[in-house]
């Protein structure tokens, strides 16, 4: 996927905007960086003269090892996967990690009762992102201090230039709280998949909904909107 560098800048400028790293703060660089996650990782702290502590390698699979690399280097910000956070909350010292300013879930549906274990055990506030490698990691965001009983925990607001669209199959807005497709347009698309131009045809199309020349990104998930405007992801629509 070829993804611009302004793109990946308005993504980082947003979540300092929204979340405010300072200089004391120390983020944990876990993802394998092969997976875009490890984008903001890396260059988040480094452009806010803050500290990238860097976990050793698989040492994201290892939960007491990552207990006990955040108690020893004072780790203020990371991020899990929810399946990985589900592992993660079973070890037992992860409830004594006091130093925590900010936990961020993103590339699995994150389930209400996961969200409950974490307030559970943690104070901390918890973060759900919601994005593809096509858009610049992360499109829409959700602070889960915000109850929202036991349905699915959404995934929130559209960051910066960017906008979401829940579409029917002649691609028409369907209204509040009707499933549909869910369609990403703004800064943060990519160019397209490098040497797959049928497939970025594919993907990469007009957007009717913005101005000439625009595009947007056909995710081939579900949603809902609600009458706020935030998100409920609701699972594949090839499954």
């Amino acid at each position: 996927v070829v993804v611009s560098h302004r793109a990946i800048v308005n993504r980082l400028a947003w979540m300092q905007d929204t979340y405010g790293l300072e200089p004391s703060d120390r983020v944990l660089q876990k993802t394998p960086s092969g997976f875009d996650v490890s984008v903001w990782e890396f260059f988040w702290p480094l452009i806010q003269g803050a500290t990238l502590v860097v976990a050793r390698p698989e040492g994201h699979l290892d939960p007491a090892y990552l207990a006990d690399t955040v108690r020893r280097a004072g780790v203020t910000t990371l991020h899990f996967v929810p399946s990985m956070l589900d592992v993660f909350l079973r070890e037992p010292s992860a409830a004594s990690l006091s130093g925590l300013r900010r936990v961020f879930c993103s590339g699995e549906a994150l389930s209400a009762e996961l969200r409950a274990r974490f307030r559970a055990v943690s104070d901390v506030p918890l973060h759900n992102l919601y994005g593809p490698t096509e858009a610049a990691v992360d499109v829409t965001y959700w602070p889960c201090a915000e109850d929202t009983g036991d349905g699915p925990v959404p995934i929130g607001h559209p960051v910066w230039n960017t906008r979401m669209y829940v579409l029917d199959a002649a691609l028409r807005p369907v209204p509040v709280g009707v499933p549909g497709e869910l369609y990403i347009a703004g800064v943060q698309l990519a160019r397209g998949y490098l040497g797959r131009p049928g497939l970025s045809a594919e993907r990469f199309t007009a957007d009717p909904h913005g101005a000439p020349g625009s595009r947007m990104y056909r995710t081939g998930d579900l949603a809902r909107r609600h009458h706020d405007g935030s998100l409920d992801y609701l699972g594949r629509a090839d499954h």
